[in-house]
């Protein structure tokens, strides 16, 4: 299991990366917030997640630990795949998405593309308890337009929501 690749950055593509690592070059998937983050020719780490099928073995790379986190949570949702995840993903931050979430927003997760009301609401339905509970480890302070929420404020959130 890899935890994280850090090496120089090859190729940039659209939703994935190569990085070269010791002379081997990992094709790694990644949302657009992450590929933004990273230019050819310069040192980068990402945060790997891996997606290991009966054909295929692919590496998913993320630039924050939060990013990773949220990824394996969404394409543990019945429906979501990797591909899914990832322009979920590209479409909001990790906090963005957190409090979309938590709230309810079936709005915000159907900006991505490829994603549908009906999965936008089971996302909701099966992330909403796990996120509310790892909120604090996803710094929510710093989603755009977001309340400041700490473990003792969670609950003033889920009142203001409610």
């Amino acid at each position: 299991m890899y935890y994280h690749i850090a090496g120089t950055v090859t190729d940039i593509e659209p939703y994935a990366a190569v990085i070269d690592c010791a002379g081997v070059g990992y094709l790694l998937n990644a949302s657009l917030n992450t590929i933004a983050r990273l230019k050819t020719g310069e040192r980068a780490k990402l945060y790997v997640s891996e997606v290991i099928r009966e054909d295929s073995f692919e590496l998913y790379g993320f630039a924050s630990r939060a990013e990773k986190r949220c990824f394996d949570m969404l394409v543990g949702v019945s429906g979501v795949g990797p591909k899914a995840a990832l322009s979920i993903l590209s479409s909001s931050t990790p906090e963005a998405l957190a409090m979309a979430v938590i709230s309810g927003d079936e709005r915000a997760l159907t900006v991505a593309p490829g994603i549908g009301k009906k999965i936008a609401q089971r996302v909701i339905l099966e992330l909403k308890d796990k996120m509310a509970k790892e909120s604090p480890g996803l710094d929510m302070s710093s989603a755009v337009g977001a309340p400041a929420v700490s473990a003792a404020g969670e609950g003033k959130l889920s009142d203001a929501v409610a």
